[in-house]
């Protein structure tokens, strides 16, 4: 039985692209899938999101923010649907959006449905590309301009940013197994 899905994740206008490969079982709620792309992407799950497809709204129940503006008004809680309710075709594209100042705009397929694998523990990450960029930098726009400055260090901002962004930020790493360290602790990460 294939109770396993791969899903393939991109940041949208990403280029080259920051991407994520994730196996998640079927049963997996939306919920949780939020926190899975949260740790496996490397975002601080400090912003609202949503899940959109085709049209159709998941995401958390805020009754102090108004989700008008981001398609029809009715937004199913994230904690009451499962994926393979929803999504249940090979390469059917659908979204993700983290934080709608800086819109974190996320492409999802299900590459391909798997049965269990014993000796794997879910959800895994078993590849990637490229750095998550930083929470409130502007988006993806923002974060190419973030790059730029620091490739200039004659620029007026390289300073104040390298401090901000971190000494240490490598725009090219991505650690796999730091991801799984954390995804091995999703129920943790979720009761916070």
């Amino acid at each position: 039985m294939e109770d396993i899905l791969q899903l393939s994740v991109s940041l949208e206008f990403s280029k080259p692209p920051i991407c994520r490969q994730i196996q998640v079982r079927k049963d997996t709620t939306f919920f949780e899938l939020h926190h899975i792309l949260q740790i496996t992407m490397g975002w601080k799950n400090s912003h609202l999101h949503e899940f959109n497809c085709d049209g159709y709204r998941i995401g958390e129940i805020n009754e102090e923010f108004s989700m008008e503006g981001f398609g029809s008004d009715e937004v199913t809680d994230s904690k009451t649907v499962v994926i393979n309710d929803i999504i249940q075709k090979v390469n059917e594209p659908f979204r993700y959006t983290y934080d709608f100042g800086d819109s974190w705009d996320h492409i999802l397929h299900i590459e391909k449905s798997l049965p269990t694998d014993p000796n794997k523990k879910y959800p895994i990450c078993i590849g990637g590309e490229k750095s998550c960029p930083p929470e409130d930098c502007g988006g993806i726009h923002g974060y190419y301009n973030n790059l730029k400055i620091l490739k200039d260090k004659k620029h007026e901002e390289y300073k104040d940013l390298r401090i901000w962004m971190g000494r240490n930020f490598d725009e090219n790493k991505f650690d796999q197994e730091a991801v799984n360290r954390k995804l091995r602790k999703l129920k943790k990460f979720i009761s916070k």
